[in-house]
């Protein structure tokens, strides 16, 4: 149980690795993270070392060499799986995009989604169903908020055709988490189809909050980022692509770093592992925030105990929100992630109370679908930070 008079020393150090808490109060990591100091020393220690050696030298190159397959593992260790299954990227939207248009669509494919997507994902699937032919399904699962089977509906809408399932793990409207290794499980075991049906997941909300063994859950492909959660530089995410399913994917965007050479330099084949997917020159000293920012985590504590510190601070706003007479909570019971999604039942819009908020050193922000405010708490989130921030809601409302 929470005692929000006791700060654990643990806590208070680890604080002072993120100064951009010193002076808001911070309910935003769903968003962007707030970046450590030894993250943003590192991309401005990487920068003055790539000045001073070069920038392009043998020397550089092969800095940068490693410092890629460093951060490569670092992801990998992150999620329980190998570096040859990760695809270095720029974000979410780059993965999912990578899985998207790399897939050899016939008309007549189906693609299901759930109505609890990003808009940007949405986008995507739109032109896909706009290029190639392919049919696009939504499944109801916002009404499983509360009540009802994932699983159960996303078998309701698949059918022969269906070939990819695409969803998040932990929707980034309501907080919802699915149930991510049983829905892998239904859709590789569709009776009805003669192939397994591949499934893609929007991880912008999980990477970096849950407790994650993709290996396990046998999904397909899984598209994260480092800004949120991770509290790594923007710029800088990931694809994990399943061992099996590398076969099911052709490069869309191409450059050197994903293709094999001959003694002359000449194309002559597309690289074995995650590197097939990464294009040309990125910006190597986000990669270096990341990995920086990835360390301060672990050194706090693995990501189980993360994820159940990010818990238990949920259920204690959770449970505060829901004494305030006129708010109430999406979720009707704790949270089982970092988000926290509420409505208010006033004369006030949700926009006007966040603006309020963020006049006040609070910062939050709202969702249109559900139309709610969306507050994130990290395992580094105070008691006393909550404790303001629902005394703050109480005088606004």
């Amino acid at each position: 149980m929470i005692n929000p008079q006791v700060i654990p020393s643990e806590i208070e150090q680890q604080r002072q690795e993120f100064p951009g808490l010193n002076n808001k109060v911070y309910f935003n990591f769903g968003g962007q993270g707030t970046l450590p100091r030894s993250g943003l020393e590192a991309i401005i220690d990487a920068h003055k070392l790539l000045q001073q050696q070069g920038p392009f030298s043998l020397k550089v190159n092969a800095w940068i060499n490693q410092k890629v397959e460093l951060l490569r593992q670092d992801i990998a260790n992150e999620f329980s799986v190998t570096a040859s299954t990760i695809t270095l990227t720029e974000n979410v939207t780059s993965g999912c995009n990578i899985v998207l248009w790399g897939i050899d669509w016939q008309t007549g494919d189906r693609l299901l989604m759930t109505d609890c997507e990003h808009p940007g994902v949405i986008a995507i699937v739109q032109e896909i169903s706009r290029r190639f032919g392919v049919e696009i399904d939504i499944c109801p699962i916002l009404n499983t908020l509360n009540e009802g089977d994932p699983v159960a509906v996303i078998e309701q809408h698949l059918t022969p055709k269906t070939r990819l399932v695409l969803l998040s793990n932990l929707l980034w409207n309501t907080g919802q988490v699915l149930p991510l290794t049983e829905i892998v499980n239904l859709c590789h075991n569709y009776p009805d189809s003669d192939r397994p049906i591949s499934v893609l997941v929007d991880a912008a909300q999980s990477a970096g909050s849950l407790a994650l063994n993709l290996a396990e859950t046998g999904v397909d492909f899984y598209a994260f980022t480092g800004h949120k959660w991770f509290c790594g530089p923007a710029g800088v995410g990931g694809l994990y692509i399943r061992p099996e399913s590398f076969k099911l994917l052709h490069p869309t965007f191409i450059g050197w770093r994903g293709i094999d050479q001959d003694e002359k330099g000449q194309p002559i084949g597309w690289k074995v592992d995650g590197r097939r997917f990464e294009v040309a020159t990125s910006a190597y000293p986000q990669y270096e925030g990341l990995r920086a920012a990835i360390a301060v985590h672990q050194d706090w504590g693995n990501p189980k105990r993360r994820y159940l510190q990010i818990c238990e601070l949920s259920a204690y706003l959770w449970q505060n929100l829901a004494k305030i007479e006129g708010v109430k909570c999406l979720k009707k019971s704790p949270p089982e992630a970092g988000l926290v999604s509420f409505q208010v039942d006033r004369n006030i819009s949700h926009a006007a109370i966040v603006q309020q908020l963020e006049n006040q050193g609070f910062l939050l922000r709202t969702i249109l679908n559900p139309d709610c405010i969306r507050a994130c708490v990290h395992y580094f989130t105070l008691p006393a930070e909550i404790e303001q921030l629902v005394g703050v809601i109480q005088g606004i409302i």
